[in-house]
């Protein structure tokens, strides 16, 4: 190991303008380049490269191979732009995962406190990952997409720029999805929802009530025979708690991209996944 810092391997190389905290171990062949930041108890494992436009907290490790900070896939991108990835506390990046840096001037991409990205992650500039979040191998962030917390994403799945994930929702490995999910949802197949997470959110501790009032949401938006306009109207004429209200103001905002439509018939991987039904 190197003498001046037992935790740090001497084919590691470690730019002197990163900024690593107490505690910090830097396997072989890793590079740190400057002026990263890197928070206590960090570990960066053998081969990972952290470009230097990364600010990480305490806690985290980043696995063989894994890439953060590095160029967004961008045409316009100014190589000289100051941009970064943003990692909170406590997070697990797995081998080979690439995070890039935002494009935009002064811009991020951001992963928050506790979450699991899974071998070979891709998270496109300028996406945003909440707290809590799963992410399975070989998943595909578009640029600028977000994800709520408490998702989980099965392996293989792939997200259109600008697609945003509602919270407690759950998505079917290889989904395709270029339009949005609204919290507390299956996502599946192309552009779908197949039911609610059930037993996600049974998990996460919701009390019966709650999970009532996330299913009479749901059979108001997908069930009720009206289109999503018809559907706000009607959810504006009712007293919802804070889970039908999150619902209806995440459809209300999802105009961008829209929000992927019910499939009309469940295939056994979606029914897996939770399905509607108490």
């Amino acid at each position: 190991m190197n003498p001046a810092n037992p935790l740090i391997h001497p084919t590691a190389i470690v730019h002197p303008k990163a900024r690593l905290g107490v505690g910090v171990r830097v396997g072989p062949y890793a590079v740190i380049e400057g002026p990263a930041q890197i928070g206590d108890g960090c570990e960066i494992q053998s081969h990972a490269i952290l470009t230097g436009w990364v600010r990480m907290g305490a806690n985290n490790t980043i696995g063989y191979g894994a890439i953060v900070g590095a160029d967004p896939q961008d045409y316009a991108f100014d190589p000289a732009t100051e941009s970064w990835v943003v990692l909170g506390d406590n997070n697990r990046i797995r081998e080979h995962a690439t995070l890039h840096r935002g494009t935009g001037e002064g811009t991020e991409t951001r992963v928050g406190d506790h979450c699991f990205l899974m071998t070979g992650v891709h998270v496109g500039h300028n996406s945003v990952i909440a707290d809590r979040v799963v992410i399975a191998n070989n998943v595909l962030l578009g640029g600028h997409v977000h994800i709520g917390s408490g998702v989980f994403i099965g392996g293989g799945a792939v997200f259109h720029q600008f697609v945003h994930i509602g919270r407690q929702a759950i998505i079917q490995g290889n989904a395709s999805l270029s339009k949005n999910v609204p919290p507390f949802l299956i996502g599946a197949e192309i552009n779908c929802v197949a039911g609610i997470n059930v037993i996600g959110l049974r998990r996460s501790g919701m009390t019966p009530g709650q999970r009532q009032e996330i299913k009479d949401a749901f059979k108001l938006l997908y069930k009720s025979g009206l289109n999503t306009s018809q559907a706000l109207a009607a959810a504006h004429q009712r007293q919802w708690g804070p889970e039908g209200t999150a619902f209806f103001e995440f459809v209300e905002g999802s105009k961008k991209r829209g929000i992927c439509d019910l499939l009309t018939s469940l295939g056994s991987s979606a029914r897996s996944a939770g399905g509607e039904g108490e």
